[in-house]
Formats: structure tokens, sequence, C-alpha cells
């Protein structure tokens, strides 16, 4: 009985050290397990790839970089694009990469977010490393605040300086979709008229970021955002077809799931390819 006893812990145990703990499960916007080395020869073909992101989660930043190594393996052509830099830096961003200015020049003089040394750094060393141009995309944040206090018509007071550094003037913006109704909901319990200037200060990034991402395409764009800006294909994407509907665009999105064995319902048809991580993984900051 003793010896039965051993031998069925020894398998236990055996089973429990042999379970795989993945770090994140890659599905279709159907629901169905992706594999990447395939999901990777797919986005190649690309003209652009968005890639929505978690901006605190660790797994998110590693597949970033690994997601650029790849790619750039197989097209040369490639840039990379942030929403973590603003348009107005796009020189200092420059003159980092060509060996101009020292890492603190950089870390003093673009307006670069606070997990940048953890979560950016190897995407921009990466670049700077491969000659690959790094494209900071998003508006300058004075300008969205700007919307989000005084609304969208503030902007035509701009001198034609400041202008540059945002989408040009007027641009659509379509209240009716679900990301901008959703975030009208949101805000809409401050003051009145503080829901629509929230989603149109969220409009104004989007077609800012997809402004300067088509300005500066030459092969494949590399894109990376937080996935609010292209979730559902909407955001960044929706501005990137409304001016070229050719293109073909590849969405990325991540979620955290307590299982990431199965997708859940809510989460499936968010993106082309949706990563999908434990809830419990590393937070970054």
């Amino acid at each position: 009985m003793a010896t039965r006893l051993v031998i069925l812990l020894s398998l236990v145990a055996g089973s429990l050290l042999g379970q795989v703990k993945p770090a994140y499960q890659l599905f279709s916007k159907e629901g169905k397990t992706a594999d990447y080395e395939k999901m990777i020869k797919t986005i190649s073909k690309a003209d652009i790839v968005l890639f929505g992101e978690l901006h605190d989660n660790a797994i998110d930043h590693w597949l970033e970089l690994q997601v650029a190594k790849d790619l750039q393996a197989l097209q040369a052509d490639l840039t990379l694009g942030f929403e973590m830099f603003e348009a107005d830096d796009q020189l200092v961003l420059n003159e980092y990469l060509d060996g101009t200015i020292e890492e603190r020049h950089l870390l003093s003089e673009a307006k670069v977010w606070d997990n940048y040394k953890n979560d950016y750094k190897p995407l921009v060393e990466f670049a700077k490393a491969q000659k690959l141009k790094a494209i900071a995309t998003n508006c300058p944040r004075r300008y969205a605040n700007l919307v989000f206090r005084k609304g969208i018509e503030t902007l035509d007071k701009l001198p034609a300086e400041a202008k540059q550094w945002i989408a040009p003037l007027p641009f659509e913006i379509d209240l009716t979709l679900p990301g901008y109704k959703e975030m009208m909901s949101m805000g809409g319990h401050q003051s009145p008229g503080a829901g629509e200037n929230m989603a149109r200060s969220q409009a104004l990034k989007d077609a800012t970021m997809a402004h300067f991402l088509l300005k500066s395409k030459t092969g494949l764009f590399l894109h990376f955002h937080g996935a609010y800006h292209s979730q559902n294909f909407e955001g960044i994407y929706w501005y990137l077809k409304k001016k070229n509907p050719a293109l073909k665009i590849v969405t990325l999105h991540s979620v955290e799931q307590d299982d990431i064995q199965s997708l859940e319902e809510a989460n499936k048809n968010t993106a082309d390819y949706i990563i999908c991580i434990p809830k419990d993984m590393t937070k970054t900051f």
C-alpha cells in the first residue's frame, strides 16, 4: 500500500511539474489559437501594423521588441512609430538616433514617459542600432488638453507653427463610433460637454498619429500605442482607412484574462490578432 501511495504521489508531482505556464496566448480575431511565426510572416506583408499595448504590461513590451526584430529580419525597410513621443519631439529623437546628442539630452529635452527606460528604451535602442527610422506620431499633449478644456474649435486659433504638430484641420470626428461613444459616457458626468470634448481630444490623438504615420511611411510601418487607439478597428485604423482605403493594415490588440486558454467572447473580433495575457502578469509601473 505504501509503495502504491509513493508511486501515486510521484505521478502527481510529475504532472504538476510538467504543467505549462504560458506567459501569453495568441488568438485570431475569431478566437482560434494562432501561431506566432505564422503571424509574423503574415504581418510582414502588410503596409502598416498597429500594435495596441497595455502600457504597464511586461509581456507586451517584451513582445513589441520581438515583433520589431522579427519583422526587420524579413523587411529591411521597417519604420517604428510611437504614441509615446509627441510630434514636436521628432528633432530631438532624430538627433539621438543619429548620434548627435546623448541619451541624457533625449531624456531631458523630449517629453519621454515615466516608464521609458524600462519599456520603450529597448525599442529606441534597437532602431538606433539597426539605423531604422523612429517616428514621434502623437500630438503634443497640451493641444489634446486644450480640446478637452475648451473644445475642438480652439485648434483653429493656433498659429501655423503650432498646427504643424497636429492632424491637418479640419478633420472628421465620428462621435457615433463605439469607442468614442463609450468615452463620452465616461466623461459626461463631469460637466456639460465634457464627455464630447474628451472624445474629441482622443480623436485628435488618433487623427494626428494616423497623419504622421502616413507622412513618414515608406516600407513596412510598425506602430506602438495604447490598445484603445486601434481596438475594434477604430481610432488610428479608422483614420488611416479614411485617408487610404487600399492600405493593408493588420492590428494586434492586448487583453488580460484570468484564464488565457481560451479567448473570452468580449475580446473576440477586437483585432486581427489578440494577445491574451494573464491578469497577474508583472506590471512595469
